[in-house]
């Protein structure tokens, strides 16, 4: 217990800011001047440039699984949970397609990608964001802060801030819809740190991801 304590005592922030400094300059580099299938870029690009440098972090760190929210705890209530939450994303994603399109239309945004395929993209999209963000990004601020204030706020900011390139340069949105995603980004992005605080189960925010995936693709 007390060789548990100690680790957690020296966290420090400055490996998971360059980490998101990395993901923010690479990422968003690769995204402006590169495009290919949703299929190719979510479940194999993405994975490559997001979680290969994570590897090295995580044995440098001496990282636990139970550190990312990796666990069957309390994986009940975090199902249940993220469902509820999902239902108010379903709803703000209904409501800004009205608000688009002057109608509810579902098919705007899935171009020629079978509904099966989308489900998929957005599940290897949802692993993999919340593994860093949630998971190690949200988990070294909590190790760092005794309140939950700090770290709910800063790595939100941070989740908001890595969909600015591609909201404006890859989506082509315009200043007031950027200002509308990011606003929907950053209350997902509150909720989702909020929901793995209380369960501590990175489950939870993968399933809140997915669901929230569909109200950002309607709006898009």
């Amino acid at each position: 217990m007390r060789k548990n304590m100690d680790r957690l005592s020296k966290v420090s922030l400055t490996t998971p800011l360059l980490y998101f400094i990395y993901l923010f300059v690479v990422w968003g580099l690769y995204r402006i001047n590169f495009e290919y299938s949703d299929v190719l870029e979510e479940l194999f690009i993405k994975p490559v440039i997001w979680l290969l440098p994570f590897l090295y972090i995580f044995h440098r760190e001496n990282i636990k699984w139970s550190d990312l929210g990796i666990t069957t705890k309390n994986l009940f209530p975090s199902v249940y949970l993220s469902l509820a939450i999902g239902v108010g994303f379903a709803f703000l994603g209904i409501i800004a397609n009205l608000a688009k399109y002057g109608g509810v239309n579902f098919n705007a945004n899935l171009g020629n990608d079978l509904f099966g395929i989308s489900i998929i993209i957005s599940l290897g999209t949802s692993v993999t964001e919340e593994f860093v963000f949630r998971g190690y990004i949200l988990g070294a601020f909590v190790r760092k802060f005794k309140s939950t204030f700090i770290p709910i706020i800063g790595s939100t900011i941070l989740w908001t801030i890595i969909h600015l390139p591609v909201s404006y340069f890859v989506w082509k949105m315009n200043p007031i819809q950027v200002v509308i995603f990011l606003f929907l980004t950053f209350l997902y992005g509150l909720g989702a740190a909020m929901l793995y605080i209380r369960t501590r189960n990175l489950a939870s925010s993968i399933l809140l991801h997915f669901l929230w995936e569909w109200p950002i693709i309607l709006f898009r």
